[in-house]
């Protein structure tokens, strides 16, 4: 681990004892040759999680480990993780291991490329062949579907965890609770560009989902009044000089 990296992978975890270890093995393999630090932010596991990501440490030296001391929510987790990251470059990724590390490196040389637009700041990832119940697949759909035409963000799937994003962009946007499912619609209200790229999606592994259909639906409403409020207030001066 190089000191100052050009990647950093923020990993929000919360109970995820049994996917630790192997998600960590996937994103050194997946990252192999490249300058990256992975960051696990522990939102006060109640399992073996800290224990797994302690011991891990001795096998991959690239690991770091921030650890809260009252539990938050992934938003606050992911920003956690942001803020002590070192890497010009951010990838996230949910703990749950549902998303393939593999496939950051293709969004990350998206949102590197040499003809990248100035304004592109983040690519997300868009889950293809979801591995979910019909149920969870379906209200996923209409939440998106809502969401979109409300905020004209053109995402088609703001719960996949898998992103590549610059850390500046990031640290500019307002910060409240369940941020992460509005980045992209954030961005957007910046000025800034997003791009998606369709990525894998797997069954857990270990563990069960800490969200359930209607509780995520309640907390989206009032969410959404909050963005659209936000939107509404946003003045962009596109840009600055020094004169």
């Amino acid at each position: 681990m190089t000191e100052t990296p050009d990647i950093s992978v923020v990993v929000p975890v919360h109970n995820e004892a049994g996917n630790i270890t192997s998600l960590a093995q996937e994103i050194a393999d997946a990252l192999e040759g490249r300058s990256y630090e992975m960051i696990f932010v522990d939102d006060c596991s109640t399992d073996t999680t800290r224990d797994e990501l302690i011991a891990a440490k001795a096998q991959f030296p690239a690991l770091r480990i921030l650890a809260h001391r009252k539990n938050a929510g992934q938003s606050r987790s992911i920003r956690t993780g942001i803020l002590g990251a070192r890497g010009r470059i951010i990838g996230t990724m949910d703990g749950d291991g549902q998303n393939p590390p593999a496939d950051l490196p293709a969004l990350i040389d998206a949102l590197t490329r040499e003809d990248a637009p100035e304004s592109l700041k983040v690519v997300g990832g868009r889950r293809a062949k979801r591995q979910d119940s019909a149920w969870k697949k379906l209200a996923s759909r209409i939440g998106n579907g809502v969401r979109k035409a409300l905020l004209h963000d053109d995402a088609d799937d703001t719960g996949c965890g898998l992103k590549a994003l610059y850390r500046d962009a990031y640290l500019v946007l307002p910060f409240f609770d369940h941020q992460h499912r509005f980045i992209y619609a954030l961005m957007k209200r910046e000025g800034f560009t997003c791009e998606f790229r369709d990525v894998g999606h797997r069954p857990r592994g270990a563990g069960k989902s800490k969200y359930t259909n209607f509780g995520r639906l309640f907390a989206s409403l009032s969410d959404m009044i909050g963005m659209m409020w936000l939107n509404s207030r946003a003045r962009n001066p596109e840009g600055s000089d020094e004169v």
